[in-house]
């Protein structure tokens, strides 16, 4: 039987197991702020996440935030703009980015700062400037805990009575005859698996169920990072030897249901690779934290082969990924005690890993990493004499006002290898966050948010944009969702 033809006959036959006005695919930052908004718009709400835990990527990242002229900002007297925040995002995505959605996004990215600030969520006092950005313009959750972001937004959507619906995998989008999308089918994979007991809502018996959207779908599957498959389809060299910091659920499912409904896709074969990828541990780790919070900006990256310095440790991520694999062996990142404080917590429990190691002397550090006698001293010595000057070294980097030399031992070194952390590229979406068919029309009653979309980030995403953009534009989706007339 046609697949097509089955799928509209159920739609007639009014096969449904449940009913909301908003189904919502996907519980991590981008999911709950759409359900959340959706709810508020007055619209009946439903999530359904597929792991057995909310929160995605968002409850295992590190909690920082990208956004020009937030709060941070202007307490500390940091100059920024939303077109200074556009073009570096820009820059980073080669070009690529779709200016119109970058736009949106750089006007809203403070409100999203705000925004979960005004649900309990709160921050350090700390204000980073990340590689690629041109000024500080990073918030970060206290104790770099992402978690709290997804605890705060599901507090939320209990006090709202949105139900969420863990281990539920979307199968298909359902569409009818006017190739609207009117619900979902769903595989569930256990019993225990709603956070309600309305017996109107309570779908968790059984192992297929087709779910009727009476306005719209949300999908905030995530990328697909972890989808060795799919992935190695659209970039061979990212094959199963190269790691990945996203949480073992961010696969493509979500990604190609849409697809089949004739989803338009963008940019799936530009996947980011992290540069800070610890090569001792799998996964993001402390040592990764470390890398990115303290090694890249106060340290240098240094071959291991040569004692030299590879690339602008202040670079944007892909151009510091594609210095490190060009090497073709990990290489070494290096901070001295001054450097890395900025990360106490997190260098702490690496030196009781062994994935940081500490040397009294440079000398000492670069035997153990068999690098040619006295180069290191030498790399050290000229980048030392360049921080007290104001041009720029031979790979573009320029000092900053509080630029410091590597010269406080003991110095601190962890080895470093790119990991697969980010995929820009997933489901054209315009402004309102309306998904787009192969035609430049929106789909009818389909909107997407988070990592599942693409084109805002080009080539390659700037640290501390992913939580921001997730919120901005689930926020945006769920009540664009929200507001769509009821379907027949």
């Amino acid at each position: 039987m046609d697949t097509n033809r089955k799928i509209t006959d159920e739609h007639k036959a009014a096969n449904w197991d449940a009913s909301t006005d908003v189904i919502v695919i996907g519980s991590g930052a981008a999911g709950l702020s759409a359900a959340i908004e959706a709810r508020l718009a007055g619209a009946s709400v439903m999530v359904f996440e597929k792991m057995p835990a909310t929160g995605g990527n968002t409850r295992i990242s590190d909690g920082g935030l990208s956004a020009p002229d937030n709060f941070m900002q202007k307490r500390l007297g940091v100059v920024d703009s939303p077109q200074l925040f556009h073009d570096d995002i820009l820059q980073a995505g080669l070009g690529l980015n779709h200016p119109d959605l970058v736009a949106v996004f750089a006007r809203h990215a403070a409100e999203a700062i705000d925004w979960i600030w005004s649900l309990g969520v709160r921050y350090t006092g700390r204000l980073d400037q990340f590689g690629g950005h041109s000024v500080p313009r990073t918030v970060t959750i206290k104790h770099n805990a992402g978690h709290k972001i997804i605890k705060a937004l599901t507090t939320r959507c209990d006090q709202l009575g949105v139900p969420i619906h863990t281990r539920h995998t979307l199968a298909r989008l359902v569409t009818g005859n006017s190739k609207r999308v009117t619900g979902v089918c769903l595989s569930c994979k256990t019993s225990a698996s709603a956070s309600t007991s309305d017996p109107k809502t309570d779908i968790s018996a059984g192992r297929i169920r087709h779910i009727r959207a009476d306005r719209a779908v949300v999908l905030a599957t995530g990328g697909f990072g972890s989808d060795v498959a799919f992935r190695t389809c659209q970039a061979p060299r990212l094959d199963e030897t190269i790691g990945t910091t996203n949480h073992q659920g961010a696969t493509a499912e979500g990604l190609t249901a849409a697809l089949k409904i004739h989803a338009m896709p963008l940019h799936l074969s530009w996947i980011q690779l992290g540069p800070w990828g610890c090569a001792d541990e799998t996964g993001y780790g402390k040592g990764a934290r470390f890398a990115s919070y303290s090694v890249f900006p106060a340290g240098i990256l240094v071959d291991p082969a040569t004692g030299s310095r590879i690339v602008n440790e202040w670079a944007d991520r892909r151009q510091r990924s594609d210095a490190i694999q060009k090497t073709g062996h990990a290489c070494i990142g290096i901070v001295d005690d001054q450097g890395a404080k900025k990360e106490y917590d997190s260098l702490r429990s690496c030196l009781k890993t062994s994935k940081v190691r500490q040397f009294d002397t440079l000398a000492d550090l670069g035997a153990e990493c068999n690098m040619p006698f006295g180069s290191l001293e030498q790399t050290v010595a000229d980048y030392n004499l360049w921080t007290g000057q104001h041009r720029p070294d031979r790979f573009g980097k320029r000092p900053k006002k509080h630029t410091i030399p590597l010269d406080a031992p003991p110095f601190y070194a962890v080895r470093l290898w790119p990991k697969v952390h980010y995929t820009p590229g997933g489901l054209h979406i315009d402004t309102h966050a309306r998904v787009m068919d192969l035609s430049h029309h929106p789909i009818s009653g389909l909107f997407a948010a988070g990592e599942v979309t693409g084109g805002i980030h080009g080539a390659g995403r700037l640290g501390g944009c992913a939580l921001t953009e997730c919120i901005v534009f689930g926020r945006i989706a769920g009540q664009n969702a929200a507001a769509i007339p009821p379907g027949p």
